[in-house]
């Protein structure tokens, strides 16, 4: 099983003091998690203003300087709150080289065509798939027998709903036939419900400070490397 750090995401230092936002944070944190058991990191470059970007010049710079740190694979985000106009984002998106792969929701609208524009620059797919009709949206897609692996990822699902919640998810996917690897993670309370179901499962899971700040007990995690930790004491990876 693949345990993932997802290291920063759209959240600040107000949040996390230990939230990594520099090239130098996103390496040093990178190489720690993988210390801890990590085999892949998803992280979310910002530019020299601290702001998320699909820009290459940003983009390709950070993960090439995180992977040479960490030397496992290193992905990003395609998230449409980061460039709302689809037609500049499809551009950025073609013009990247360095990511190993970049999550596309498949919810939001011209996810066919950011997985299109992936594949022409040679980066792999993670399809988001948030819920039951997420599914059928990636089977109508016409990608879902090239994607690298399939994120099944409910957001802001509540922990007492969760695991029915990703439960009712596998089952479409089987139904539709989607047979890519599957990587399941939740967020906020639903974070660590979901890593657990995920060892359950015996499928790839993911953890970070994108997806909680706390550590299973409760307590406020110092940090990714700290969370990695948590998740490997559960089974993870």
């Amino acid at each position: 099983m693949l345990l993932q750090a997802a290291l920063n995401g759209d959240r600040t230092r107000a949040e996390h003091l230990a939230v990594p936002l520099t090239a130098a944070d996103l390496a040093r944190d990178a190489a720690a998690c993988v210390a801890e058991g990590a085999g892949a990191i998803h992280l979310h470059p910002r530019d020299r203003r601290g702001e998320e970007s699909l820009r290459a010049t940003v983009v390709d710079a950070v993960v090439a300087e995180v992977r040479e740190a960490c030397r496992v694979p290193v992905g990003v985000s395609t998230g449409a709150w980061i460039e709302p106009d689809l037609d500049r984002r499809v551009s950025l998106v073609r013009a990247w080289r360095a990511p190993d792969y970049a999550s596309v929701n498949v919810s939001e609208p011209g996810a066919p065509r950011i997985m299109e524009a992936l594949l022409a620059a040679g980066v792999g797919i993670e399809a988001g798939v948030w819920s039951v009709p997420d599914a059928q949206r990636l089977a109508d897609s016409g990608y879902a027998d090239r994607v690298t692996r399939v994120l099944v990822e409910p957001v802001d699902a509540p922990a007492a709903t969760a695991v029915a919640t990703v439960a009712a998810i596998h089952d479409a996917l089987d139904a539709l036939g989607i047979g890519a690897p599957r990587l399941q993670h939740g967020d906020g309370a639903a974070a660590w419900v979901l890593i657990a179901d995920a060892v359950a499962r015996g499928i790839d899971t993911r953890v970070g400070l994108e997806d909680t700040v706390n550590a299973p007990d409760g307590v406020r995690a110092a940090g990714n490397a700290a969370l990695v930790a948590a998740a490997r004491a559960l089974g993870a990876g």
